[in-house]
């Protein structure tokens, strides 16, 4: 008899693993969307919703970036202007603009906010082969705000960390204008 078979590299002093184990384990799910003209991305998992832009409240006083409030069921939903938070622009509303409703955890306590993009274009699987580091310069946006570049279909996509881009200090911002941003905010 030949020698056995592997279906997958065998890991120092490990049995080998099934080859389609390990590619799943390394693929995740983003949202694509276009902004200015490029295609972003970010995970799914951070994805709640996305709805139809409108019905927004402006909030006197505050960065360009910060379009207003939504009422979403009951909760007032803070709204960021991605183009105008990347240093470009305010993104010019047509009928395919949507609102992606994001839902981050800040210590503990879970925040969802809004981000006014161009369209949504669709939900990609990429394999973290197919990532690559961010750029120190060449994107229009802060190399910081970028957790890699996808290569999807012979195109790069840029994947935003979007805790780092929806950061602390437009928290700070909407809260300091009285934005309730807490679920269960303690009593002052």
């Amino acid at each position: 008899m030949g020698p056995a078979l592997q279906h997958g590299p065998a890991v120092r002093g490990k049995p080998p693993v099934a080859a389609g184990i390990i590619a799943a384990a390394e693929v995740q799910q983003y949202l694509t969307f276009q902004l200015g003209g490029e295609m972003y991305a970010v995970g799914i998992l951070n994805v709640k919703e996305i709805i139809e832009y409108g019905q927004l409240t402006e909030i006197p006083m505050m960065p360009a970036f910060i379009r207003g409030v939504i009422n979403l069921r009951g909760s007032v939903v803070p709204v960021i202007d991605l183009s105008a938070r990347f240093g470009g622009g305010s993104t010019e509303t047509s009928r395919r603009t949507c609102i992606v409703i994001i839902e981050l955890v800040h210590e503990d306590e879970h925040h969802d906010i809004g981000i006014v993009v161009d369209a949504v274009s669709e939900v990609l699987e990429v394999s973290s082969a197919d990532i690559e580091p961010a750029p120190s310069f060449g994107a229009r946006v802060r190399a910081d705000f970028i957790a890699g570049m996808g290569k999807i279909a012979g195109k790069f996509v840029i994947i935003l960390d979007i805790r780092k881009a929806l950061s602390s200090d437009a928290m700070t911002m909407l809260s300091s204008a009285g934005v309730q941003l807490r679920v269960d905010a303690p009593a002052a």
